[in-house]
Protein backbone atom coordinates (compact mmCIF):
# COMPACT_ATOMS: atom_id res chain seq x y z
CA UNK A 1 0.00 0.00 0.00
CA UNK A 2 1.36 3.48 -0.88
CA UNK A 3 1.08 6.14 1.63
CA UNK A 4 -1.29 8.22 -0.90
CA UNK A 5 -3.42 5.38 -0.51
CA UNK A 6 -2.85 5.09 2.84
CA UNK A 7 -3.18 8.43 3.65
CA UNK A 8 -5.41 10.94 1.25
CA UNK A 9 -3.97 13.74 -0.03
CA UNK A 10 -5.15 17.01 1.86
CA UNK A 11 -8.31 18.69 0.24
CA UNK A 12 -8.12 22.43 0.08
CA UNK A 13 -11.70 23.01 1.31
CA UNK A 14 -9.86 21.44 4.73
CA UNK A 15 -7.69 24.06 4.95
CA UNK A 16 -8.36 26.76 7.91
CA UNK A 17 -6.89 30.02 6.68
CA UNK A 18 -5.77 31.70 9.80
CA UNK A 19 -6.96 34.71 10.83
CA UNK A 20 -5.35 38.23 10.81
CA UNK A 21 -2.04 38.55 10.80
CA UNK A 22 0.97 39.88 8.33
CA UNK A 23 0.73 37.64 5.50
CA UNK A 24 -2.98 37.38 5.75
CA UNK A 25 -4.21 40.65 6.70
CA UNK A 26 -6.65 41.31 3.62
CA UNK A 27 -8.46 38.34 4.32
CA UNK A 28 -9.91 38.38 0.78
CA UNK A 29 -8.25 38.00 -2.74
CA UNK A 30 -9.51 41.22 -4.21
CA UNK A 31 -7.15 44.32 -4.52
CA UNK A 32 -9.45 46.72 -2.76
CA UNK A 33 -9.19 44.81 -0.14
CA UNK A 34 -4.98 44.31 -0.61
CA UNK A 35 -4.87 47.94 -0.99
CA UNK A 36 -6.55 48.74 2.07
CA UNK A 37 -4.42 46.04 4.04
CA UNK A 38 -1.15 47.00 3.13
CA UNK A 39 -1.44 50.01 0.83
CA UNK A 40 0.14 50.61 -2.52
CA UNK A 41 2.74 48.61 -4.08
CA UNK A 42 6.21 50.82 -2.88
CA UNK A 43 8.38 52.88 -5.24
CA UNK A 44 11.84 52.21 -4.76
CA UNK A 45 14.30 54.48 -5.99
CA UNK A 46 17.24 53.24 -4.87
CA UNK A 47 16.90 49.42 -5.30
CA UNK A 48 20.25 48.49 -3.92
CA UNK A 49 19.11 50.04 -0.61
CA UNK A 50 16.01 47.27 -0.93
CA UNK A 51 18.57 44.24 -1.19
CA UNK A 52 20.15 45.29 2.06
CA UNK A 53 17.12 45.79 4.09
CA UNK A 54 15.96 42.30 2.78
CA UNK A 55 19.62 41.30 3.66
CA UNK A 56 19.17 43.41 7.38
CA UNK A 57 15.64 41.34 7.48
CA UNK A 58 17.07 38.50 7.42
CA UNK A 59 14.92 36.76 5.41
CA UNK A 60 15.64 33.14 4.15
CA UNK A 61 13.92 31.11 1.56
CA UNK A 62 10.46 29.76 2.81
CA UNK A 63 10.60 26.67 0.11
CA UNK A 64 12.56 24.24 1.80
CA UNK A 65 16.38 25.01 1.29
CA UNK A 66 16.41 28.42 3.47
CA UNK A 67 18.95 29.99 1.38
CA UNK A 68 19.33 33.83 2.20
CA UNK A 69 16.66 36.01 -0.39
CA UNK A 70 18.71 38.60 -0.57
CA UNK A 71 21.94 36.97 -1.93
CA UNK A 72 19.67 35.08 -4.74
CA UNK A 73 18.25 38.75 -5.79
CA UNK A 74 21.87 40.06 -5.36
CA UNK A 75 23.44 37.44 -7.46
CA UNK A 76 21.09 38.23 -10.50
CA UNK A 77 21.52 42.20 -9.82
CA UNK A 78 24.98 42.13 -10.34
CA UNK A 79 24.74 39.66 -13.71
CA UNK A 80 22.56 42.14 -15.27
CA UNK A 81 24.45 45.09 -13.92
CA UNK A 82 27.87 44.18 -15.68
CA UNK A 83 25.67 44.17 -19.02
CA UNK A 84 24.63 40.35 -18.78
CA UNK A 85 21.40 39.80 -20.32
CA UNK A 86 18.11 40.79 -19.35
CA UNK A 87 17.07 38.23 -16.38
CA UNK A 88 14.23 35.86 -15.88
CA UNK A 89 12.28 36.09 -12.02
CA UNK A 90 9.92 32.90 -11.60
CA UNK A 91 7.58 32.64 -8.24
CA UNK A 92 7.49 28.95 -7.49
CA UNK A 93 3.98 28.27 -6.04
CA UNK A 94 3.94 24.38 -7.11
CA UNK A 95 3.64 21.79 -4.03
CA UNK A 96 4.61 18.69 -4.83
CA UNK A 97 4.48 17.63 -1.14
CA UNK A 98 1.30 15.99 -0.37
CA UNK A 99 1.50 17.66 3.19
CA UNK A 100 2.26 20.84 2.27
CA UNK A 101 -1.00 23.48 1.19
CA UNK A 102 0.33 26.36 3.18
CA UNK A 103 1.26 27.97 -0.84
CA UNK A 104 -1.56 27.14 -2.23
CA UNK A 105 -3.59 29.22 0.56
CA UNK A 106 -1.51 31.56 0.45
CA UNK A 107 -2.12 32.45 -3.28
CA UNK A 108 -5.70 31.85 -2.86
CA UNK A 109 -6.12 34.66 -0.36
CA UNK A 110 -3.31 36.85 -0.59
CA UNK A 111 -2.01 36.51 -4.21
CA UNK A 112 -1.53 40.37 -4.42
CA UNK A 113 1.19 40.03 -2.29
CA UNK A 114 2.66 37.43 -3.97
CA UNK A 115 2.44 39.62 -7.30
CA UNK A 116 4.07 42.73 -5.57
CA UNK A 117 6.77 40.70 -4.09
CA UNK A 118 7.58 38.91 -8.12
CA UNK A 119 7.55 42.61 -9.09
CA UNK A 120 9.87 44.17 -6.53
CA UNK A 121 12.23 41.24 -7.27
CA UNK A 122 11.89 41.54 -10.85
CA UNK A 123 13.07 45.23 -10.53
CA UNK A 124 15.55 44.70 -8.47
CA UNK A 125 17.34 41.73 -10.55
CA UNK A 126 16.51 44.05 -13.78
CA UNK A 127 14.35 40.98 -15.17
CA UNK A 128 11.91 42.22 -17.84
CA UNK A 129 9.98 38.92 -17.71
CA UNK A 130 8.28 37.19 -14.83
CA UNK A 131 6.37 34.06 -14.43
CA UNK A 132 4.08 32.32 -11.52
CA UNK A 133 4.27 28.99 -11.51
CA UNK A 134 1.14 27.08 -9.70
CA UNK A 135 -1.35 24.53 -9.98
CA UNK A 136 -4.69 24.91 -11.87
CA UNK A 137 -6.41 26.25 -9.17
CA UNK A 138 -4.44 28.61 -7.77
CA UNK A 139 -3.75 29.84 -11.26
CA UNK A 140 -7.38 31.07 -11.66
CA UNK A 141 -7.13 32.80 -8.52
CA UNK A 142 -4.13 34.66 -9.32
CA UNK A 143 -5.35 35.04 -13.25
CA UNK A 144 -7.99 37.29 -11.48
CA UNK A 145 -6.31 39.07 -9.58
CA UNK A 146 -3.73 39.40 -12.34
CA UNK A 147 -6.67 41.17 -14.48
CA UNK A 148 -7.06 43.78 -11.41
CA UNK A 149 -3.87 45.17 -12.36
CA UNK A 150 -2.14 47.91 -14.44
CA UNK A 151 1.33 46.51 -13.45
CA UNK A 152 2.09 43.13 -13.60
CA UNK A 153 1.76 43.03 -17.74
CA UNK A 154 5.55 41.25 -17.22
CA UNK A 155 3.88 38.54 -15.46
CA UNK A 156 2.96 35.56 -17.00
CA UNK A 157 0.90 32.36 -15.77
CA UNK A 158 2.24 28.99 -15.90
CA UNK A 159 0.65 24.90 -14.27
CA UNK A 160 2.75 23.46 -12.68
CA UNK A 161 2.24 19.42 -12.71
CA UNK A 162 1.24 17.62 -9.29
CA UNK A 163 4.40 15.34 -8.66
CA UNK A 164 6.58 15.64 -5.77
CA UNK A 165 9.61 16.88 -7.60
CA UNK A 166 8.59 19.18 -10.13
CA UNK A 167 8.70 22.00 -7.26
CA UNK A 168 12.59 21.75 -7.47
CA UNK A 169 13.82 24.96 -9.38
CA UNK A 170 15.14 23.14 -12.15
CA UNK A 171 12.13 21.26 -12.65
CA UNK A 172 9.91 24.44 -12.64
CA UNK A 173 12.39 26.15 -15.62
CA UNK A 174 12.70 22.90 -17.41
CA UNK A 175 8.70 22.76 -17.30
CA UNK A 176 9.00 26.47 -18.61
CA UNK A 177 10.83 25.96 -21.49
CA UNK A 178 8.48 23.31 -22.18
CA UNK A 179 10.93 20.44 -21.44
CA UNK A 180 9.88 17.70 -19.07
CA UNK A 181 9.61 18.92 -15.47
CA UNK A 182 11.85 17.17 -13.81
CA UNK A 183 15.31 17.95 -11.89
CA UNK A 184 18.56 18.58 -13.64
CA UNK A 185 21.67 17.96 -12.77
CA UNK A 186 23.42 21.89 -11.17
CA UNK A 187 26.54 21.83 -13.68
CA UNK A 188 25.66 25.39 -13.78
CA UNK A 189 23.73 27.64 -10.89
CA UNK A 190 20.40 28.79 -12.30
CA UNK A 191 21.45 32.52 -11.51
CA UNK A 192 24.12 31.94 -14.11
CA UNK A 193 22.20 30.18 -16.78
CA UNK A 194 18.65 28.85 -15.97
CA UNK A 195 15.61 29.96 -18.68
CA UNK A 196 16.53 30.59 -22.44
CA UNK A 197 20.38 30.68 -20.91
CA UNK A 198 19.44 33.52 -18.97
CA UNK A 199 20.43 34.02 -14.99
CA UNK A 200 17.59 32.91 -13.31
CA UNK A 201 15.72 33.51 -9.73
CA UNK A 202 13.31 30.83 -8.54
CA UNK A 203 11.91 31.97 -5.25
CA UNK A 204 9.03 30.54 -3.36
CA UNK A 205 5.87 32.32 -2.98
CA UNK A 206 5.79 33.15 0.38
CA UNK A 207 9.28 34.48 0.32
CA UNK A 208 8.05 36.54 -1.90
CA UNK A 209 5.09 37.88 -0.11
CA UNK A 210 7.47 38.60 2.46
CA UNK A 211 9.72 40.33 0.44
CA UNK A 212 6.92 42.92 -0.46
CA UNK A 213 6.50 43.21 3.27
CA UNK A 214 9.60 44.47 4.49
CA UNK A 215 9.90 46.80 1.32
CA UNK A 216 6.97 48.35 2.96
CA UNK A 217 7.45 48.15 6.56
CA UNK A 218 11.30 47.57 6.99
CA UNK A 219 13.80 44.94 8.62
CA UNK A 220 13.12 46.30 11.98
CA UNK A 221 9.65 45.50 11.75
CA UNK A 222 10.37 42.22 10.10
CA UNK A 223 12.15 41.22 13.29
CA UNK A 224 9.74 42.30 15.68
CA UNK A 225 8.85 38.33 15.49
CA UNK A 226 10.38 35.59 15.51
CA UNK A 227 14.14 35.56 17.32
CA UNK A 228 17.25 36.91 16.37
CA UNK A 229 18.59 33.63 14.47
CA UNK A 230 15.15 32.93 13.01
CA UNK A 231 13.51 36.23 12.69
CA UNK A 232 10.37 37.01 10.91
CA UNK A 233 7.04 34.45 10.45
CA UNK A 234 6.72 31.74 8.65
CA UNK A 235 3.58 29.05 7.14
CA UNK A 236 3.11 26.18 8.47
CA UNK A 237 1.12 23.09 7.43
CA UNK A 238 0.29 20.99 10.60
CA UNK A 239 -1.76 17.95 10.23
CA UNK A 240 -2.24 14.23 11.50
CA UNK A 241 -1.33 11.55 10.01
CA UNK A 242 -4.56 10.58 9.39
CA UNK A 243 -7.27 14.38 9.01
CA UNK A 244 -7.24 17.79 7.40
CA UNK A 245 -4.31 19.84 6.92
CA UNK A 246 -4.40 23.31 8.35
CA UNK A 247 -2.47 26.81 7.89
CA UNK A 248 -1.11 28.77 10.63
CA UNK A 249 1.68 31.80 10.36
CA UNK A 250 3.86 31.59 13.25
CA UNK A 251 6.91 33.40 15.00
CA UNK A 252 10.46 32.20 13.90
CA UNK A 253 11.74 29.78 15.86
CA UNK A 254 8.34 29.08 17.77
CA UNK A 255 8.36 25.56 19.80
CA UNK A 256 7.42 22.60 17.79
CA UNK A 257 4.44 21.97 20.75
CA UNK A 258 3.34 25.58 19.98
CA UNK A 259 2.84 25.16 16.32
CA UNK A 260 0.97 22.22 16.80
CA UNK A 261 -0.99 23.78 18.90
CA UNK A 262 -0.95 26.72 16.23
CA UNK A 263 -2.57 24.57 13.81
CA UNK A 264 -5.41 22.72 15.88
CA UNK A 265 -3.01 19.81 16.66
CA UNK A 266 -2.92 18.48 20.41
CA UNK A 267 0.91 17.78 21.44
CA UNK A 268 0.13 15.04 24.21
CA UNK A 269 -1.75 13.06 21.85
CA UNK A 270 1.10 12.77 19.35
CA UNK A 271 4.06 10.14 19.74
CA UNK A 272 6.40 11.95 17.23
CA UNK A 273 6.50 14.62 14.51
CA UNK A 274 7.67 14.96 11.19
CA UNK A 275 9.35 18.20 10.34
CA UNK A 276 9.64 19.50 7.08
CA UNK A 277 7.95 17.35 4.83
CA UNK A 278 9.17 13.52 2.74
CA UNK A 279 12.68 14.68 2.95
CA UNK A 280 12.41 15.54 6.53
CA UNK A 281 13.09 13.61 9.70
CA UNK A 282 11.14 12.58 12.90
CA UNK A 283 11.59 14.68 16.22
CA UNK A 284 10.18 12.71 19.34
CA UNK A 285 7.85 13.74 22.09
CA UNK A 286 10.54 14.43 24.75
CA UNK A 287 11.73 17.06 22.17
CA UNK A 288 8.65 18.72 21.02
CA UNK A 289 10.41 21.95 22.96
CA UNK A 290 12.54 22.23 19.90
CA UNK A 291 12.62 25.32 18.62
CA UNK A 292 11.00 25.10 15.16
CA UNK A 293 14.76 26.81 13.24
CA UNK A 294 17.60 25.51 11.94
CA UNK A 295 20.12 25.69 15.04
CA UNK A 296 16.85 23.44 17.10
CA UNK A 297 16.36 20.98 14.28
CA UNK A 298 20.29 20.52 13.58
CA UNK A 299 20.58 17.49 15.98
CA UNK A 300 17.54 15.65 14.94
CA UNK A 301 19.16 16.19 11.38
CA UNK A 302 15.50 18.40 10.30
CA UNK A 303 15.16 21.77 9.41
CA UNK A 304 11.85 23.77 8.73
CA UNK A 305 11.65 23.06 5.10
CA UNK A 306 8.83 24.20 3.61
CA UNK A 307 7.23 24.45 6.65
CA UNK A 308 5.62 21.13 7.16
CA UNK A 309 4.62 19.12 10.52
CA UNK A 310 3.05 15.74 10.31
CA UNK A 311 2.04 14.73 13.60
CA UNK A 312 2.08 10.61 14.66
CA UNK A 313 -0.87 10.13 16.85
CA UNK A 314 -0.24 7.14 19.33
CA UNK A 315 -1.97 4.51 17.87
CA UNK A 316 -0.87 4.32 14.37
CA UNK A 317 3.00 2.05 13.57
CA UNK A 318 5.52 4.92 12.66
CA UNK A 319 7.02 1.70 10.62
CA UNK A 320 3.95 1.24 8.34
CA UNK A 321 3.53 5.31 7.99
CA UNK A 322 7.08 5.19 7.36
CA UNK A 323 7.36 2.67 5.15
CA UNK A 324 4.52 4.38 2.66
CA UNK A 325 5.93 7.34 2.53
CA UNK A 326 9.54 5.67 1.72
CA UNK A 327 7.26 3.88 -1.16
CA UNK A 328 6.00 7.06 -2.46
CA UNK A 329 9.25 8.61 -2.61
CA UNK A 330 10.48 5.53 -5.01
CA UNK A 331 7.56 6.29 -7.27
CA UNK A 332 7.90 9.92 -7.53
CA UNK A 333 11.54 9.82 -8.73
CA UNK A 334 12.66 11.44 -12.15
CA UNK A 335 14.11 7.88 -13.03
CA UNK A 336 16.66 9.09 -14.50
CA UNK A 337 20.35 8.46 -12.90
CA UNK A 338 20.59 4.48 -10.99
CA UNK A 339 20.28 5.64 -7.32
CA UNK A 340 16.76 6.49 -8.02
CA UNK A 341 15.78 3.98 -10.51
CA UNK A 342 17.35 1.10 -8.35
CA UNK A 343 18.46 2.14 -4.61
CA UNK A 344 15.17 4.04 -3.81
CA UNK A 345 12.69 0.81 -4.44
CA UNK A 346 15.38 -1.36 -2.51
CA UNK A 347 15.74 0.59 0.34
CA UNK A 348 11.15 0.89 0.29
CA UNK A 349 11.59 -2.86 -0.01
CA UNK A 350 13.77 -3.22 3.08
CA UNK A 351 11.63 -0.96 5.12
CA UNK A 352 8.49 -2.42 4.25
CA UNK A 353 10.12 -5.80 5.32
CA UNK A 354 10.87 -4.25 8.84
CA UNK A 355 6.97 -2.34 9.12
CA UNK A 356 5.72 -6.10 8.16
CA UNK A 357 7.79 -7.49 11.27
CA UNK A 358 10.02 -9.71 9.35
CA UNK A 359 12.16 -11.35 11.60
CA UNK A 360 15.81 -10.98 9.75
CA UNK A 361 18.20 -9.15 11.81
CA UNK A 362 20.23 -7.67 8.96
CA UNK A 363 17.01 -5.43 7.38
CA UNK A 364 18.48 -2.47 9.67
CA UNK A 365 22.03 -2.66 8.65
CA UNK A 366 21.07 -3.46 4.85
CA UNK A 367 18.71 -0.18 5.04
CA UNK A 368 21.96 2.09 6.25
CA UNK A 369 23.71 0.52 3.27
CA UNK A 370 21.60 1.28 0.92
CA UNK A 371 21.26 4.79 2.03
CA UNK A 372 24.74 5.21 1.84
CA UNK A 373 24.51 3.97 -1.67
CA UNK A 374 22.34 6.40 -2.85
CA UNK A 375 23.14 9.58 -0.72
CA UNK A 376 25.20 12.26 -3.10
CA UNK A 377 24.90 10.34 -6.28
CA UNK A 378 21.75 11.10 -7.58
CA UNK A 379 21.35 13.89 -10.39
CA UNK A 380 19.31 15.96 -7.82
CA UNK A 381 18.67 16.01 -4.15
CA UNK A 382 15.66 13.38 -4.14
CA UNK A 383 18.01 10.42 -3.43
CA UNK A 384 19.71 12.68 -0.47
CA UNK A 385 15.83 13.53 0.73
CA UNK A 386 14.90 9.80 1.06
CA UNK A 387 17.59 8.72 2.82
CA UNK A 388 17.85 11.22 5.40
CA UNK A 389 14.22 10.32 5.91
CA UNK A 390 14.90 6.41 6.09
CA UNK A 391 17.59 6.95 8.32
CA UNK A 392 15.50 9.02 10.78
CA UNK A 393 12.99 6.37 10.66
CA UNK A 394 15.72 3.87 12.01
CA UNK A 395 16.75 6.00 14.47
CA UNK A 396 13.73 7.98 16.04
CA UNK A 397 11.87 4.51 16.37
CA UNK A 398 14.54 2.13 16.83
CA UNK A 399 12.60 -0.10 19.84
CA UNK A 400 9.89 -0.25 17.29
CA UNK A 401 12.53 -1.54 15.21
CA UNK A 402 13.59 -3.94 17.74
CA UNK A 403 10.17 -4.79 18.55
CA UNK A 404 9.15 -5.36 14.73
CA UNK A 405 12.45 -7.86 14.59
CA UNK A 406 10.94 -9.98 17.38
CA UNK A 407 7.68 -10.37 15.82
CA UNK A 408 5.41 -7.84 17.35
CA UNK A 409 3.98 -3.79 17.32
CA UNK A 410 4.17 -1.87 20.28
CA UNK A 411 1.40 0.58 18.43
CA UNK A 412 -0.79 -1.66 16.42
CA UNK A 413 -1.94 -5.17 18.33
CA UNK A 414 -2.82 -7.48 15.57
Amino acid sequence: MTFAEMIPAPRLAEVRPPGTTRLFASGRPAYSAHQRAYGPLPTVRDLSTLVREIEAAGLTGRGGAGFPTSRKIASLRSRTAAGGPPAVVIANGAEGEPLSVKDATLLRHAPHLVIDGLLLAASVAGAVEAYLYAGRDELAVVRQALAERQDASIVRLHEADDAFITGEASAVVNAIAGRAPVPSDHVVRLSESGLGGRPTLVQNVETLAQVALVARYGAAWFRTAGTDADPGTRLVSVCRDRGPTRVAEVPGGIAIEDALHAGGVNPRAVSAVLVGGFHGSWVPAHAFGTPLSPEGLAPFGAAPGAGILMALGFGACPLVVSSGIADYLSMESARQCGPCVNGLPAMASMLRRLAGRERNGGLPAEVRRLAALVSGRGSCHHPDGTARFVLSTLTVFAAEVDAHLAGRCTEVHA
